[in-house]
């Protein structure tokens, strides 16, 4: 199908963006929960908005039951559990290793130069930090942390919000942080959990839970994290013999891949993304390239679905809707169907 690569990335990206989670998620096992200093939900949402991200080097476990299949290149979003390992330097520096079956997909910022690297293509794609381009995918998980962070930013408003008392996780002391949608917003999540380190204010772990279930949907954080300095090797990149190198292409309204700008229809919890897909066949891009063979057809998934919008495919999991348009329109949230299908016939 000529757009099955993008609609495997666009579905991951939207459940993982439908919360602002990204990869940060809950530890395996669990310690007494340790003595810490009463603080108030929003004194702790706002430390948590106002943290400095300092330098540190950490193991993060995702462990998910979204009911995803595979989507190449980002192995963690399919069910089970798998491991990354981060590095941060602060001054947008950071790395990423995300390994699969196949090989390993490497992250890296210098500061100046974000690189993208994947050793079973043997590719690599840069980009100048802060220039309008559409950067390396995945690019924008160099700091895991962060996702968490703009998840706190993005709900508080829409949120009940509440400290259920502490925990151990990665060995640091952290306050749980709790989020739950206001009885408005219309959304599959019945709460969202942040561990946050009481020192540095950093999130730890996000726990999400799907309405009618008490198990969690997606957990994803650090099992080991350590504060400090780092090589400053780690943040710097050289292509390994025999790669091929592609500069990030500058925006020009249109995505990378040739799908216009996705729109936003709602805030909060209750917020649906809409893309559209691309029009050229037989899955070739813009520039040429074709996209991978080995990516899913997930437009073949799904059950057939008619309303005012028009046609299409609409899948499910516990934590998110996307409906896939026969016109290649694609919409996905944390939501009903039906909150989707409104936002499609705007």
């Amino acid at each position: 199908m000529a757009r099955r690569g993008w609609v495997g990335a666009g579905l991951g990206a939207a459940l993982v963006g439908a919360v602002g989670v990204g990869l940060v998620v809950a530890p395996t096992g669990a310690a007494a929960a340790p003595p810490l200093p009463p603080v108030s939900p929003e004194d702790l949402v706002s430390s948590v908005i106002a943290a400095d991200r300092p330098a540190l080097a950490g193991e993060v476990e995702v462990d998910n039951a979204l009911g995803l299949p595979a989507v190449p290149g980002v192995p963690q979003l399919a069910n089970g559990t798998s491991t990354v390992r981060v590095w941060s330097g602060g001054e947008d520096r950071g790395r990423v290793a995300i390994p699969s079956a196949e090989g390993e997909r490497t992250l890296v910022s210098d500061g100046t130069t974000r690189w993208s690297y994947d050793s079973r293509e043997r590719s690599a794609t840069r980009v100048p930090v802060g220039e309008g381009r559409g950067g390396p995918e995945g690019s924008d998980a160099q700091d895991p942390t962060t996702a968490a962070t703009q998840a706190v930013a993005t709900l508080r408003q829409s949120s009940t919000v509440a400290v259920d008392g502490t925990a151990e996780v990665a060995g640091r002391p952290a306050y749980q942080l709790v989020l739950t949608p206001l009885p408005t917003e219309r959304t599959l999540l019945r709460e969202v959990r942040v561990a946050v380190d009481a020192e540095t204010r950093l999130p730890l772990q996000l726990t999400v839970l799907a309405q009618g279930s008490g198990e969690p949907a997606l957990q994803v954080g650090f099992t080991e994290i350590t504060y400090g300095p780092q090589d400053p090797a780690l943040f710097a990149f050289t292509p390994p013999p025999g790669t091929t190198v592609e500069d990030a292409p500058a925006r020009d309204g249109q995505r990378p891949d040739g799908a216009r700008q996705g729109t936003t229809v709602g805030d909060g919890w209750d917020t649906v993304v809409i893309g559209q897909a691309p029009q050229e066949g037989q899955g070739q891009q813009p520039d040429g390239r074709q996209r991978p063979e080995s990516a899913p057809d997930l437009s073949a998934l799904g059950t057939p679905v008619t309303g005012p919008w028009g046609t299409g495919r609409v899948i499910t999991t516990a934590v998110a809707t996307v409906i896939v348009t026969d016109d290649g329109r694609i919409a996905a949230g944390a939501v009903p169907q039906q909150v989707l299908g409104e936002a499609l016939a705007r």
